[in-house]
Formats: C-alpha cells, sequence, structure tokens
C-alpha cells in the first residue's frame, strides 16, 4: 500500500475511534456532571426554592366550609374583597347604607317621638326674707314614656333659710353636694331645645331656673283650660286633684318627688293629648283669621 492511502486508512481510523469514544464516555461526563451538581446545593437555590413554597401556599385556599366558619365563612376562606384590607371597616359602611327594616324604622320614629315631649318638674327651698323667696334644689326631666332623662341636686348659691322638708322633700346633705346651678341649667336648656315641654305650673320651674321656653311649644296641665272646667269648674286645679281625676293615682301623699311629678305631669298630658292638640289648632286657627 503506498504512503497516500495509507495515510487516508489512518485518518479514517482515528475519526472512527474518536467517535466511539466520545459517545461512550459523554452520557457519563455528563451524568457525572449532574451528580456532582445535585450533590451542591447553593444558598441561592434554597432561596429560590423557599419562594417558590410559599408562592405555591399562597396561592392554596382553605378547605372550610361556611357552616365550620360561622360568620366569618369568606374571611377563613380567603374569598375575595373579605380578606382583603380594611374590609371590617367596608363591611361597617355597607351595614350602615343597607336599608333598615320596617320593624327598625318604627322602633327608631318611636324613639324620636317619646323625646320629643319632655315633662319637667322642679322642687325649691326658701332663701331671703323669713325664707319666703323660691330657689332651685332639685330639677327632674322624663320623656313621654316616663324614663328619666336628668334628674339633678342643685348646690345653693345662698344660705338656705327654709329647706321645706316636709313639701319639697329636700335634706340640707342632698344640696351640699349637689351640682352647680350653671351646670345644671346648661343641661337643662340643651336637653329642651326644641322639645314640647310639659309640666304643672311651670311658669313657676322656669323662674327658678332663669330660663325662658316657647310658648307654643308648652303643655302646662294647670292651664288648659278645658281640663280646668271640667275638673275644678275653671279654677286652677293641683297636680295632685288633677292625676287622682285622670289617672286615678293617688301622688304627692307625703314629701314630694319631682320625678313622680313630672310622670304625672305627663301621663296626665297623654292621657288628654289628642283633645289638647286639636283644641290648641283650633285656636291658632281663629288666631289668623282675627
Amino acid at each position: 500500500m503506498s504512503a497516500t492511502p495509507r495515510q487516508k486508512q489512518f485518518d479514517m481510523n482515528r475519526t472512527r475511534a474518536n467517535n466511539l469514544a466520545s459517545s461512550s464516555s459523554g452520557p457519563g461526563k455528563n451524568n457525572n456532571t449532574t451528580g456532582s451538581t445535585k450533590n451542591v446545593v447553593s444558598p441561592q437555590h434554597n432561596q429560590c426554592k423557599l419562594q417558590t413554597s410559599m408562592e405555591r401556599l399562597q396561592v392554596q385556599q382553605a378547605n372550610t366550609s361556611r357552616r365550620a366558619a360561622g360568620s366569618n365563612w369568606m374571611a377563613a376562606a380567603g374569598g375575595g374583597a373579605a380578606a382583603a384590607p380594611g374590609s371590617e371597616n367596608q363591611d361597617a359602611k355597607t351595614a350602615e347604607s343597607a336599608p333598615l327594616s320596617k320593624s327598625a324604622r318604627m322602633r327608631m320614629k318611636k324613639k324620636a317621638l317619646s323625646n320629643r315631649y319632655l315633662a319637667m318638674d322642679c322642687e325649691m327651698v326658701g332663701v331671703g326674707h323669713n325664707g319666703q323667696d323660691d330657689m332651685l334644689a332639685r330639677v327632674s326631666i322624663v320623656n313621654r314614656v316616663g324614663q328619666v332623662l336628668l334628674d339633678k341636686y342643685v348646690k345653693p348659691r345662698m344660705e338656705v333659710i327654709d329647706y321645706r322638708t316636709s313639701v319639697s322633700g329636700i335634706r340640707p346633705q342632698d344640696i351640699a353636694n349637689g351640682e352647680d346651678f350653671a351646670t345644671v341649667q346648661n343641661e337643662v336648656v340643651k336637653l329642651l331645645h326644641g322639645r314640647i315641654l310639659v309640666g304643672h305650673a311651670l311658669g313657676n320651674d322656669l323662674a327658678v331656673l332663669s330660663i325662658r321656653h316657647p310658648f307654643h311649644d308648652i303643655r302646662d296641665t294647670s292651664r288648659y283650660k278645658p281640663l280646668c272646667k271640667l275638673i275644678s269648674n275653671s279654677h286652677t286645679p293641683s297636680l295632685k286633684r288633677l292625676t287622682m281625676a285622670v289617672l286615678g293615682r293617688e301622688i304627692q301623699t307625703g314629701e314630694h318627688n319631682s320625678v313622680e311629678d313630672a310622670r304625672a305631669a305627663m301621663g296626665i298630658y297623654n292621657r288628654v293629648a289628642a283633645d289638647w292638640e286639636k283644641y290648641l289648632a283650633k285656636k291658632r286657627h281663629q288666631q289668623q283669621h282675627f
């Protein structure tokens, strides 16, 4: 064989051998490399794996039944707006904006009406010469159903000459620790503002409080003429007599109680309220045409 064919044959055999070596050793090398890579775990790889696990955990939703979770079943299930930040405030606003039921509206209306009409009564002590002048010692205000809204003893501003305990029920210790007159006066003014004031001989009560109230918003049981005419032949009847005649109840059997007297005046008004308001409306109509 000449040199040229021999060289070609040598080259072919070398090429074939190289191909066989690469085909046999290549995968082994790749496996070793892969194995070594698996055995060496970098911190970056661990962090990436942890992040992936957290993402998968966030995507998963708890399998919580509505019966088991109760009223918070949407939040427990991770559902939509219930799990969003500030959802509690949003739910509260939604509840406030939701229309009230008929019964709820009726309750609110009754509450507003019960506080629209207020009855007041005051107890006085004697000051000045021989204790002839009146000074406020206690004031009580109730609503239309008799609930007490205010009941305060008032600290004396002058020397008390006569406590009038047999009638007023006031004793020195009651008013010694009472509240300041100006404070009580402001409370009464705020409470009566815009309300219908009911009472008996309210001129005296307003005088010792040093306040005024609109005349058309006053319902004085001592000045309601149809009732006075019926009970005392147009004379001014006492609250005790009116209460017995209209309500069949006896009051003021001993010392007076301003809460009891205020409730009695309100009870009288409630009994004749429809006729009383018609009477006032008729008078206003007559005054407008004369």
